[in-house]
Protein backbone atom coordinates (compact mmCIF):
# COMPACT_ATOMS: atom_id res chain seq x y z
CA UNK A 1 0.00 0.00 0.00
CA UNK A 2 1.72 3.68 -0.56
CA UNK A 3 1.63 5.75 2.12
CA UNK A 4 2.13 9.25 2.88
CA UNK A 5 3.74 10.71 6.60
CA UNK A 6 2.41 14.02 7.55
CA UNK A 7 4.65 15.92 9.91
CA UNK A 8 3.22 19.27 11.59
CA UNK A 9 5.28 20.92 13.28
CA UNK A 10 5.72 24.48 15.11
CA UNK A 11 8.99 25.87 16.50
CA UNK A 12 10.54 22.84 16.88
CA UNK A 13 13.32 22.04 14.47
CA UNK A 14 15.83 19.62 16.61
CA UNK A 15 13.01 17.22 17.17
CA UNK A 16 11.81 16.82 13.92
CA UNK A 17 14.99 16.41 12.53
CA UNK A 18 15.35 13.24 15.42
CA UNK A 19 11.86 11.97 14.15
CA UNK A 20 13.11 12.07 10.27
CA UNK A 21 16.64 10.14 11.05
CA UNK A 22 14.47 7.43 12.63
CA UNK A 23 11.90 7.70 9.74
CA UNK A 24 15.17 7.05 7.27
CA UNK A 25 15.82 3.71 9.28
CA UNK A 26 12.25 1.96 8.81
CA UNK A 27 12.59 -1.34 7.49
CA UNK A 28 9.43 0.37 5.03
CA UNK A 29 9.80 3.52 3.76
CA UNK A 30 7.16 6.12 3.37
CA UNK A 31 6.07 6.69 -0.33
CA UNK A 32 6.10 10.89 0.07
CA UNK A 33 6.73 12.92 3.77
CA UNK A 34 5.03 16.36 4.23
CA UNK A 35 6.39 18.29 6.59
CA UNK A 36 3.63 20.73 6.99
CA UNK A 37 5.43 23.93 9.51
CA UNK A 38 3.76 26.42 11.35
CA UNK A 39 7.24 28.11 12.93
CA UNK A 40 7.21 31.63 13.00
CA UNK A 41 11.25 31.41 12.47
CA UNK A 42 13.31 30.03 9.70
CA UNK A 43 15.04 27.47 11.91
CA UNK A 44 13.19 24.59 10.97
CA UNK A 45 13.36 24.85 7.08
CA UNK A 46 17.04 25.43 7.58
CA UNK A 47 17.93 22.62 9.52
CA UNK A 48 15.90 20.25 6.82
CA UNK A 49 18.17 22.30 4.08
CA UNK A 50 21.00 20.85 5.42
CA UNK A 51 19.74 17.47 5.82
CA UNK A 52 18.76 15.30 2.82
CA UNK A 53 15.37 12.90 3.29
CA UNK A 54 13.77 10.79 0.43
CA UNK A 55 10.66 12.14 -0.96
CA UNK A 56 10.54 15.16 1.20
CA UNK A 57 8.24 17.62 0.72
CA UNK A 58 8.56 21.05 3.07
CA UNK A 59 6.07 23.22 3.16
CA UNK A 60 5.68 26.58 5.02
CA UNK A 61 2.52 27.60 6.35
CA UNK A 62 1.04 31.66 7.43
CA UNK A 63 -1.38 32.67 9.60
CA UNK A 64 -4.62 31.45 8.11
CA UNK A 65 -3.39 27.84 8.13
CA UNK A 66 -1.41 27.89 11.31
CA UNK A 67 -2.34 25.42 14.07
CA UNK A 68 -2.00 21.44 14.51
CA UNK A 69 -5.81 20.84 12.75
CA UNK A 70 -5.48 23.48 10.20
CA UNK A 71 -2.07 22.22 9.26
CA UNK A 72 -3.07 18.72 9.04
CA UNK A 73 -5.95 19.33 6.99
CA UNK A 74 -3.58 21.61 4.63
CA UNK A 75 -1.22 18.13 4.05
CA UNK A 76 -4.11 16.41 3.68
CA UNK A 77 -4.97 18.36 0.63
CA UNK A 78 -1.89 17.96 -1.09
CA UNK A 79 -1.08 14.70 -0.61
CA UNK A 80 -0.36 12.56 -3.37
CA UNK A 81 -3.17 10.92 -5.80
CA UNK A 82 -1.63 7.52 -5.64
CA UNK A 83 -1.67 7.35 -1.80
CA UNK A 84 -4.06 5.04 -0.18
CA UNK A 85 -2.95 5.72 3.92
CA UNK A 86 -2.15 9.01 5.69
CA UNK A 87 -0.08 8.40 8.27
CA UNK A 88 0.36 11.16 11.19
CA UNK A 89 2.91 11.56 13.40
CA UNK A 90 3.56 14.50 16.34
CA UNK A 91 7.01 16.29 15.65
CA UNK A 92 8.38 15.06 18.94
CA UNK A 93 8.21 11.02 18.10
CA UNK A 94 11.22 8.63 17.08
CA UNK A 95 10.18 5.32 15.97
CA UNK A 96 11.09 1.87 16.63
CA UNK A 97 12.41 0.20 13.40
CA UNK A 98 8.82 -1.77 11.85
CA UNK A 99 6.72 1.25 13.01
CA UNK A 100 5.32 1.84 9.28
CA UNK A 101 5.68 -2.06 8.53
CA UNK A 102 2.95 -2.97 11.51
CA UNK A 103 0.51 -0.08 10.50
CA UNK A 104 0.44 -1.23 7.06
CA UNK A 105 -0.10 -5.02 7.64
CA UNK A 106 -2.75 -4.37 10.16
CA UNK A 107 -4.82 -2.71 6.85
CA UNK A 108 -4.14 -6.29 5.52
CA UNK A 109 -4.95 -8.33 8.39
CA UNK A 110 -8.30 -5.93 8.96
CA UNK A 111 -9.70 -4.81 5.25
CA UNK A 112 -12.40 -2.59 6.94
CA UNK A 113 -10.22 -0.61 8.74
CA UNK A 114 -10.02 3.29 8.49
CA UNK A 115 -7.98 3.93 10.88
CA UNK A 116 -4.85 1.90 13.09
CA UNK A 117 -2.79 3.56 15.49
CA UNK A 118 0.43 2.95 17.14
CA UNK A 119 1.93 2.15 20.30
CA UNK A 120 3.69 4.26 22.30
CA UNK A 121 6.59 2.43 24.96
CA UNK A 122 8.21 4.65 26.68
CA UNK A 123 5.42 5.97 28.99
CA UNK A 124 4.62 3.36 31.21
CA UNK A 125 5.82 0.62 32.87
CA UNK A 126 3.90 -2.71 31.97
CA UNK A 127 4.08 -6.35 34.17
CA UNK A 128 2.80 -9.42 32.83
CA UNK A 129 1.02 -10.98 35.36
CA UNK A 130 -1.56 -13.66 33.21
CA UNK A 131 -5.11 -14.21 33.23
CA UNK A 132 -7.14 -13.87 36.14
CA UNK A 133 -5.22 -11.49 38.20
CA UNK A 134 -7.11 -9.62 40.68
CA UNK A 135 -5.60 -6.13 40.61
CA UNK A 136 -5.62 -3.87 44.09
CA UNK A 137 -7.43 -0.37 43.45
CA UNK A 138 -3.88 0.86 42.98
CA UNK A 139 -3.49 -1.49 39.66
CA UNK A 140 -4.53 -1.19 36.90
CA UNK A 141 -5.04 -4.80 35.04
CA UNK A 142 -5.67 -5.00 31.38
CA UNK A 143 -5.43 -8.37 29.16
CA UNK A 144 -3.11 -10.11 31.44
CA UNK A 145 -0.96 -6.88 32.05
CA UNK A 146 -0.73 -4.41 34.77
CA UNK A 147 0.96 -1.22 35.69
CA UNK A 148 0.28 1.03 38.75
CA UNK A 149 -2.43 3.15 38.76
CA UNK A 150 -2.15 6.73 38.92
CA UNK A 151 -3.54 8.82 42.04
CA UNK A 152 -6.20 10.34 39.81
CA UNK A 153 -7.52 6.99 38.53
CA UNK A 154 -7.06 5.53 42.32
CA UNK A 155 -9.17 8.31 43.81
CA UNK A 156 -11.92 8.48 41.05
CA UNK A 157 -12.34 4.55 41.56
CA UNK A 158 -12.95 5.04 45.13
CA UNK A 159 -15.86 7.67 44.47
CA UNK A 160 -17.39 5.51 41.81
CA UNK A 161 -15.91 8.08 39.13
CA UNK A 162 -13.70 5.87 37.28
CA UNK A 163 -14.73 4.71 33.35
CA UNK A 164 -16.76 2.47 32.94
CA UNK A 165 -15.42 1.78 29.18
CA UNK A 166 -12.18 -0.33 27.94
CA UNK A 167 -9.46 1.79 27.16
CA UNK A 168 -9.51 3.46 23.79
CA UNK A 169 -13.65 4.12 24.32
CA UNK A 170 -15.44 7.07 25.88
CA UNK A 171 -17.65 6.59 28.07
CA UNK A 172 -21.25 8.50 27.95
CA UNK A 173 -20.01 10.78 30.76
CA UNK A 174 -16.32 10.97 28.72
CA UNK A 175 -13.07 10.95 31.15
CA UNK A 176 -12.22 7.44 29.72
CA UNK A 177 -9.23 6.12 29.73
CA UNK A 178 -7.22 6.42 26.05
CA UNK A 179 -5.40 3.62 24.49
CA UNK A 180 -2.10 4.53 26.62
CA UNK A 181 -4.06 1.88 29.02
CA UNK A 182 -3.27 -0.82 26.46
CA UNK A 183 -0.70 -2.74 27.34
CA UNK A 184 2.33 -3.80 24.80
CA UNK A 185 0.92 -7.57 24.38
CA UNK A 186 2.22 -7.36 20.79
CA UNK A 187 -1.95 -7.62 19.74
CA UNK A 188 -4.01 -5.51 17.88
CA UNK A 189 -7.51 -3.87 19.63
CA UNK A 190 -10.66 -2.29 18.25
CA UNK A 191 -11.26 1.29 19.23
CA UNK A 192 -13.36 4.32 18.85
CA UNK A 193 -10.30 6.55 19.77
CA UNK A 194 -6.43 7.01 18.23
CA UNK A 195 -4.18 9.66 19.64
CA UNK A 196 -3.49 11.78 16.68
CA UNK A 197 0.58 12.13 16.69
CA UNK A 198 0.28 8.34 16.36
CA UNK A 199 -2.37 7.43 14.03
CA UNK A 200 -2.95 6.61 10.42
CA UNK A 201 -5.94 6.92 8.14
CA UNK A 202 -7.19 5.48 4.52
CA UNK A 203 -6.99 8.34 2.39
CA UNK A 204 -10.77 7.91 1.73
CA UNK A 205 -11.69 9.01 5.25
CA UNK A 206 -11.20 12.62 4.32
CA UNK A 207 -13.31 13.06 1.75
CA UNK A 208 -16.43 12.90 4.29
CA UNK A 209 -14.31 13.61 7.68
CA UNK A 210 -11.77 16.10 8.55
CA UNK A 211 -9.89 17.95 11.27
CA UNK A 212 -11.99 20.59 13.51
CA UNK A 213 -10.83 24.22 13.13
CA UNK A 214 -12.62 24.11 16.52
CA UNK A 215 -9.11 23.06 18.19
CA UNK A 216 -7.11 26.20 17.41
CA UNK A 217 -3.55 26.37 17.84
CA UNK A 218 -2.25 23.69 19.79
CA UNK A 219 -5.67 21.35 19.13
CA UNK A 220 -5.85 19.94 22.54
CA UNK A 221 -8.11 16.81 22.17
CA UNK A 222 -8.78 17.22 18.52
CA UNK A 223 -7.59 13.39 18.02
CA UNK A 224 -10.38 12.28 20.05
CA UNK A 225 -13.08 14.31 18.47
CA UNK A 226 -11.89 13.44 14.33
CA UNK A 227 -11.19 9.90 15.31
CA UNK A 228 -15.12 9.23 17.62
CA UNK A 229 -16.53 10.88 14.49
CA UNK A 230 -14.81 8.72 11.98
CA UNK A 231 -15.25 5.56 14.21
CA UNK A 232 -19.36 6.15 13.79
CA UNK A 233 -18.99 5.44 9.81
CA UNK A 234 -16.38 2.64 10.24
CA UNK A 235 -13.69 0.63 12.27
CA UNK A 236 -10.56 1.38 13.92
CA UNK A 237 -7.37 -0.13 15.69
CA UNK A 238 -4.59 0.08 17.54
CA UNK A 239 -1.45 -2.13 16.71
CA UNK A 240 0.54 -2.07 19.61
CA UNK A 241 3.02 -3.96 17.70
CA UNK A 242 3.62 -0.57 16.22
CA UNK A 243 5.86 0.78 18.42
CA UNK A 244 7.71 4.18 18.79
CA UNK A 245 8.61 6.59 21.59
CA UNK A 246 7.14 9.88 22.36
CA UNK A 247 9.90 12.47 24.10
CA UNK A 248 7.39 15.53 24.90
CA UNK A 249 9.44 18.48 23.72
CA UNK A 250 8.40 21.57 25.69
CA UNK A 251 8.77 23.64 22.92
CA UNK A 252 5.63 25.04 20.93
CA UNK A 253 3.29 24.30 24.04
CA UNK A 254 0.80 27.03 25.21
CA UNK A 255 1.16 28.04 28.72
CA UNK A 256 -0.11 26.03 31.74
CA UNK A 257 -2.99 28.79 32.25
CA UNK A 258 -4.52 28.46 28.53
CA UNK A 259 -3.85 24.62 28.73
CA UNK A 260 -6.00 24.22 31.77
CA UNK A 261 -8.73 26.10 29.73
CA UNK A 262 -8.48 23.84 27.00
CA UNK A 263 -8.49 20.72 28.90
CA UNK A 264 -12.15 21.28 30.49
CA UNK A 265 -13.37 23.17 27.27
CA UNK A 266 -12.26 21.17 24.54
CA UNK A 267 -13.15 17.77 26.93
CA UNK A 268 -16.41 19.35 27.16
CA UNK A 269 -16.32 19.84 23.16
CA UNK A 270 -14.99 15.64 22.87
CA UNK A 271 -18.07 14.66 25.29
CA UNK A 272 -20.47 16.08 23.91
CA UNK A 273 -19.15 14.84 20.30
CA UNK A 274 -19.66 11.25 21.59
CA UNK A 275 -22.68 12.02 23.47
CA UNK A 276 -25.27 14.93 21.92
CA UNK A 277 -27.93 14.32 25.05
CA UNK A 278 -26.44 13.14 28.05
CA UNK A 279 -28.57 12.22 30.89
CA UNK A 280 -28.88 13.96 34.62
CA UNK A 281 -26.52 11.07 35.99
CA UNK A 282 -23.85 11.27 32.99
CA UNK A 283 -23.80 14.98 33.36
CA UNK A 284 -23.35 15.17 36.65
CA UNK A 285 -20.24 12.64 36.40
CA UNK A 286 -18.69 14.74 33.76
CA UNK A 287 -18.68 17.36 36.07
CA UNK A 288 -18.40 15.79 39.06
CA UNK A 289 -14.84 14.35 37.38
CA UNK A 290 -13.52 18.07 36.04
CA UNK A 291 -14.16 19.11 39.52
CA UNK A 292 -11.97 16.54 41.15
CA UNK A 293 -9.00 17.19 38.39
CA UNK A 294 -9.35 20.57 39.62
CA UNK A 295 -9.07 20.32 42.77
CA UNK A 296 -6.37 17.60 42.59
CA UNK A 297 -4.25 20.63 40.26
CA UNK A 298 -4.63 22.69 43.20
CA UNK A 299 -3.61 20.34 45.85
CA UNK A 300 -0.56 20.12 43.39
CA UNK A 301 0.22 23.54 44.19
CA UNK A 302 0.83 22.99 47.82
CA UNK A 303 2.66 19.55 47.17
CA UNK A 304 4.35 19.51 44.48
CA UNK A 305 8.40 21.27 44.19
CA UNK A 306 7.27 23.42 41.46
CA UNK A 307 4.52 25.21 42.34
CA UNK A 308 3.60 28.06 39.83
CA UNK A 309 2.76 25.26 36.76
CA UNK A 310 0.24 23.37 38.80
CA UNK A 311 -1.44 26.33 39.96
CA UNK A 312 -1.97 28.43 36.94
CA UNK A 313 -3.66 25.30 35.14
CA UNK A 314 -5.90 24.74 37.92
CA UNK A 315 -6.74 28.10 37.37
CA UNK A 316 -7.34 28.10 34.41
CA UNK A 317 -8.87 24.84 34.79
CA UNK A 318 -11.55 26.82 37.39
CA UNK A 319 -12.09 29.69 34.53
CA UNK A 320 -12.84 27.14 31.84
CA UNK A 321 -15.55 25.67 33.62
CA UNK A 322 -16.85 28.83 34.87
CA UNK A 323 -17.01 29.52 31.43
CA UNK A 324 -19.40 26.42 30.14
CA UNK A 325 -21.72 28.23 32.33
CA UNK A 326 -22.41 30.97 29.60
CA UNK A 327 -20.00 30.33 26.46
CA UNK A 328 -20.14 26.85 25.66
CA UNK A 329 -18.47 25.66 22.56
CA UNK A 330 -20.51 25.23 19.40
CA UNK A 331 -20.32 21.67 18.01
CA UNK A 332 -19.42 22.06 14.25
Amino acid sequence: MKFSLIICTYMRPQPVLKLLQSVKQQSVYPDEILIVDGSTNELTDIVLRDHYFDNLKYFKVLDNDRGLTKQRNYGVERVGKEIEVVCFLDDDIVLEMDYFKELLQTYQLYPEAMGVGGSIVNEKEWKYVGDGYQPSVNEFYYDGWMQKEGSRFVLRKKLGLDSDCPPGYSSLYSHGRSVGFLPPSGKTYQVEMLMGGVSSFKKSVFKTVQFSIYFEGYGLYEDADFTLRVAKVGTLYLNTAAQLNHHHDPSGRPNQYQYGKMVVRNGWYVWRTKNPNPTIKQQFKWHAITILLTLIRYTNAITADTKKEPLTEALGRTFGWWSLLFNKPKIQ
